[in-house]
């Protein structure tokens, strides 16, 4: 009996646990946001705009937050925002910062099944235009350390890894820095050039059309692999 009045009482306070999270994200927001100020703002061009959506975030404009229809996965974009703005770089105080302690614990434990985090990414959908999450991403995206210094966003990136700016990138160096998004340690220019290239091969195949990816959660692009034999 008491199992079972467990298993009902669950769903319950799932959803508690929920509203309560969105609730706190949206009455924190303005607080949140200013406590994380983006390095520097670098508008995209069109193209740069489409080769790191197609990456990252293929339904990006077409959804409210989150999607597993149209992509790779959660939507990156709103939720990777949500996660620095709200869970891991801003420090809140009073209740809303106790609030956000017992969050940033929950996010440390469960980040693959938090779903606290992604009523957030809905939350701060609903408070920036797609082009302001875009461009907040842009800036702040982790892009791993150069020299000892950690490097926030693709402005940063492009200046420590290309010696240019963003806007002044070509296409292939452009891929490059998308291409490192993901682990920006791993897939690094310097520690392991070959994994870099090797991504960004896959991923100028995926934006020509010669293949996609292998379903919903597939962000490395196996099937592009222009190097594997056939």
């Amino acid at each position: 009996m008491k199992r079972s009045r467990i298993l009902l009482l669950a769903p319950t306070l799932i959803l508690a646990y929920l509203a309560m999270a969105a609730l706190w994200a949206w009455v924190s927001f303005d607080a949140a946001l200013a406590s994380v100020p983006v390095p520097q703002l670098a508008p995209l061009s069109q193209r740069q705009s489409a080769i790191l959506l197609r990456v990252e975030a293929p339904g990006f404009f077409g959804h409210y937050g989150l999607s597993i229809g149209t992509g790779q996965g959660l939507a990156t974009i709103s939720s990777a925002v949500a996660r620095d703005v709200f869970l891991q770089r801003g420090q809140l105080d009073g209740v809303r910062g106790a609030l956000q302690s017992m969050y940033q614990r929950v996010f440390a434990c469960c980040k693959r099944i938090d779903l606290g985090r992604d009523v957030m990414a809905l939350v701060i959908d609903a408070r920036l235009t797609k082009h302001e999450l875009l461009a907040r991403y842009t800036a702040s995206v982790y892009m791993g350390t150069h020299q000892g210094r950690q490097l926030r966003g693709l402005p940063q990136a492009a200046q420590a890894h290309l010696g240019k700016p963003l806007e002044a990138a070509t296409e292939h160096e452009f891929v490059t820095l998308v291409a490192m998004i993901k682990a920006p340690n791993q897939f690094h220019p310097v520690r392991d050039p070959a994994a870099l290239a090797q991504r960004s091969r896959r991923i100028e195949a995926l934006l020509s059309g010669a293949c996609k990816p292998d379903g919903w959660f597939d962000t490395d692009f196996d099937a592009c692999d222009t190097t594997a034999p056939r």
